[in-house]
């Protein structure tokens, strides 16, 4: 860490303490987190078919239930996401905090089994699913629950004889990931969606045929502070932490997604929970 960033660190830790008191403590601790932010995006490019114009995807990510964020949370969070009527739904990775301590059962799989998309529901490894923490149950949750697990994979997705590709990589921190394998066989003319856990991986991303990546993983920071931002993000979020970004002439577009529930410590300050609602548009 250098010289700037421990002293913006260290000053904003210190702003933090003396802040979280008394009400702001409350707000960051039981108003925030609830307040969902829905953020509406269109995707513009020129190799989006024409059939695939308002396509709608909805992205959420980073629930961590089981620290602050229940199964009743999750099923108010469905019921949002299914009032958007998404073509497409994708979750990027942490699905529980730690899954090798959570109390599995049923309720789970019931209320990710309501989220409903005619195109298909996806998702990816996230580093809390993986490791050493519950690799395979969470696959087995998720593949019960209906969704597809993209891991160094693709899926063509067909809409009147003309096609898109989702495609999604394992973990950074603790998988395998492998861009070329996902995309193997993909012709690079096709618009391409990449799901990956971590935004950092862009930087590896910017040299294939990919056009848009979503991403979570860094919270947005959980907490900011004005004229400082955030205080923290993990490993592989440091340098994309939260909204769009434009790489390779704006040739691939980044999005990473805020998250829904929090980690480490259970505050939000002056940075909510967050939906994406993607909308294709032909350029």
């Amino acid at each position: 860490m250098n010289r700037r960033s421990f002293l913006k660190r260290s000053i904003g830790s210190l702003l933090a303490l003396i802040g979280i008191g008394g009400g702001t403590y409350y707000y960051a601790r039981d108003i925030e987190p609830r307040m969902l932010q829905v953020q509406n995006v269109k995707i513009m490019d020129a190799s989006i078919p024409a059939s695939f114009n308002d396509f709608k995807v909805v992205q959420f990510s980073d629930t961590h239930i089981g620290f602050h964020y229940s199964v009743e949370q999750l099923q108010k969070l469905v019921n949002r996401i299914n009032e958007e009527n998404p073509d497409l739904i994708v979750f990027t990775g942490d699905l529980v905090d730690e899954p090798h301590l959570y109390t599995w059962n049923n309720d789970l799989i019931n209320v990710l089994q309501s989220l409903e998309a005619p195109r298909g529901k996806f998702w990816i490894y996230g580093n809390h699913d993986h490791g050493g923490y519950g690799t395979e149950k969470v696959r087995d949750v998720m593949e019960a629950s209906g969704f597809t697990l993209l891991q160094n994979e693709h899926s063509v997705i067909e809409q009147n004889n003309e096609r898109i590709i989702l495609s999604g990589i394992d973990d950074v921190m603790l998988g395998s990931p492998n861009l070329r394998q996902a995309l193997e066989n993909v012709n690079p003319d096709l618009f391409t969606l990449l799901l990956a856990h971590e935004p950092d991986f862009v930087d590896v991303a910017v040299d294939y045929s990919v056009n848009v990546q979503l991403s979570g993983h860094s919270h947005g920071g959980q907490v900011r502070l004005p004229f400082i931002g955030h205080l923290y993000t993990p490993k592989y979020a440091e340098k994309y932490v939260e909204g769009k970004y434009l790489l390779n002439d704006g040739n691939l577009q980044l999005f990473v997604n805020r998250g829904i529930g929090t980690t480490r410590l259970p505050y939000r300050f002056l940075c909510k929970p967050e939906l994406h609602v993607y909308t294709l548009h032909k350029e």
